[in-house]
């Protein structure tokens, strides 16, 4: 079968399976969390415009991540509802797995490139009437709760992808795995190869985060169980894996034992992933790709056609539209309307503890006050999915809506998924970023805010320090010391961050406009083509498919 209706650019014909847990290719397919799923999907795109031999391999999930809804009093209430697509085409073909000593079947389905304008993809399905329930289960929610099923995910998308391409009489070159989760993938192609060297130079890595929970881990006796190693026995499993006596076996360790070449997705981040993982005997060479977003997709045409003109007036009036546009869905969820007038911050990423959703509200005194002056008002508005059954990050976002109560000013949204992610980002005048610092792998929603216009303020960590001039593109919360406890940490950051906004950032908006649209201007045209992933997806061709090792 043919999967792309393109020919192939000469530079890019080496074959290349991209296997990840999430790909965020679209509104309609909701088969994604967050950044991990926005960066899989702006590469999927970016190897279709550039022409590449590349087809995504992922999981068709029967009820996606979950859908955020509130309940009555507007809190957060996770449903998870059962999607239908009939947009993909059934590839007529099902292959078999162990898992747990029983045969799971995998049914493959096809999103032809032409349908979104992304690379193909070939998304597996557990959920079909030759399994039993439990089977079925597998691949109903994106990152199930249940550590066996889980478990069992990684195992469908590692070797059933494998499996799956194999029954399609796909030549694959490159596996190229997007975060540790298809690791039995490795497995496998040891299982055809025998010999760790062979699969090593078809294998490489993009490792995305120095969080422990990003870092997955499991008991490696209920891996094995499970078949997670392919049926090899506990041995030859700890020989090629070069582990002695460990009973915890972590998914990164293994996928950098496994490949020729692995990437961290920002400069810092290779130097903390270098860091991190210097002891680990035998891993690949770690070297760095920083992340991007594609352009085609995120950016508004007429704010780009205005600055490609040099009309100032006609980029203001439009990003003021955008800014309408949005506070439309402001009014329809919360009954508050904002005005484009006025300085609008958003914060909307994934509600993680190291990411600090909170900070702005740190000294809550000093932020009250803000959110009610009168002269130089601002708007902020928050969203983002918190894991649903983390009950930390449910409790912040549900203690942010509560405080939103009181201020008129203030909105938290539900339903971030793409397309309230690029509303944010088109009528956002100030996308704010406040991650610990080391702790951001890339963040890379504020490409695609700055993109649009929306100006990055944020702490210097991920994607900012190779983008950021402060005052001129963009805003840095500077540098403290971060050896310091964390509470300490947060109050500095929190105290340098309002003094900037208050000091800097609204006089700035209010007082000098000029000075504020050449701002959004330089950023616009700083970020591009830097943090276009067509720049991402031909270097992951130069520096890992093609390397030799």
């Amino acid at each position: 079968m043919i999967f792309h209706d393109y020919e192939f650019d000469p530079k890019y014909t080496t074959s290349v399976a991209y296997f990840s847990m999430e790909f965020a290719i679209h509104q309609a397919l909701k088969i994604y969390s967050g950044g991990l799923g926005f960066l899989a999907g702006s590469h999927m795109r970016s190897s279709y415009d550039l022409k590449q031999n590349v087809v995504g391999v992922g999981i068709l999930w029967s009820y996606g991540y979950y859908d955020q809804m509130r309940h009555e009093n507007h809190s957060l209430n996770a449903e998870f509802i059962r999607k239908y697509y009939y947009f993909l085409e059934d590839l007529g073909i099902q292959t078999t797995i162990k898992i747990h000593s029983q045969n799971v079947h995998i049914k493959a389905f096809y999103l032809s490139p032409n349908v979104f304008s992304s690379a193909p993809m070939i998304l597996l399905s557990t959920d079909i009437h030759e399994n039993d329930f439990l089977a079925r289960t597998i691949t109903h929610k994106l990152y199930d709760a249940n550590e066996e099923t889980r478990i069992s995910q990684e195992i469908v998308l590692g070797i059933g992808g494998v499996k799956v391409l194999e029954a399609l009489k796909q030549k694959i070159d490159v596996y190229h795995m997007n975060e540790g989760h298809a690791l039995p993938l490795v497995y496998e192609l040891y299982a055809k190869f025998k010999n760790m060297d062979e699969v090593k130079k078809r294998v490489v890595f993009t490792t995305h985060t120095p969080e422990d929970a990003g870092n997955e881990q499991h008991e490696i006796h209920l891996l094995h169980k499970f078949g997670f190693f392919n049926g090899l026995n506990m041995d030859t499993v700890r020989s090629i894996m070069k582990m002695k006596d460990e009973e915890n076996f972590n998914l990164t360790v293994g996928a950098l034992r496994s490949t020729k070449i692995t990437n961290a997705v920002s400069k810092i981040h290779g130097e903390v992933a270098n860091r991190m993982w210097e002891n680990c005997e035998g891993k690949s060479e770690i070297i760095s790709i920083t992340n991007a977003q594609n352009r085609r997709f995120w950016c508004d045409k007429e704010m780009t056609s205005s600055l490609d003109e040099h009309e100032d007036y006609a980029l203001i009036g439009r990003k003021k539209h955008l800014k309408r546009s949005l506070f439309n869905i402001v009014a329809d969820q919360t009954g508050k309307m904002f005005s484009p007038d006025i300085l609008t911050i958003v914060w909307a990423r994934r509600f993680a503890e190291y990411k600090r959703p909170g900070l702005l509200k740190h000294d809550f005194a000093r932020f009250k006050r803000l959110l009610e002056r009168t002269e130089h008002p601002i708007q902020v508005i928050w969203a983002g999915k918190p894991y649903p059954f983390d009950t930390n990050a449910v409790n912040v976002f549900n203690e942010l809506i509560h405080i939103s109560y009181g201020l008129k000013n203030m909105a938290v949204l539900v339903g971030y998924e793409l397309e309230l992610s690029r509303m944010l980002k088109k009528g956002s005048d100030v996308w704010l970023n406040t991650p610990r610092v080391s702790r951001e792998a890339s963040g890379t929603s504020g490409m695609s805010a700055s993109m649009n216009g929306s100006i990055h303020f944020s702490t210097n960590d991920g994607w900012h320090p190779e983008f950021a001039k402060h005052g001129i593109n963009s805003f840095t919360i500077p540098s403290i010391d971060h050896s310091t406890p964390i509470e300490i940490q947060d109050y500095e950051d929190n105290k340098n961050m309002m003094d900037i906004l208050e000091n800097e950032i609204i006089p700035m908006y209010y007082n000098k406009p000029e000075q504020w649209t050449q701002i959004m201007k330089t950023a616009m045209s700083d970020v591009i083509p830097a943090f276009d992933s067509g720049r991402m997806a031909y270097e992951y061709y130069v520096k890992m498919y093609d390397y030799d090792r």
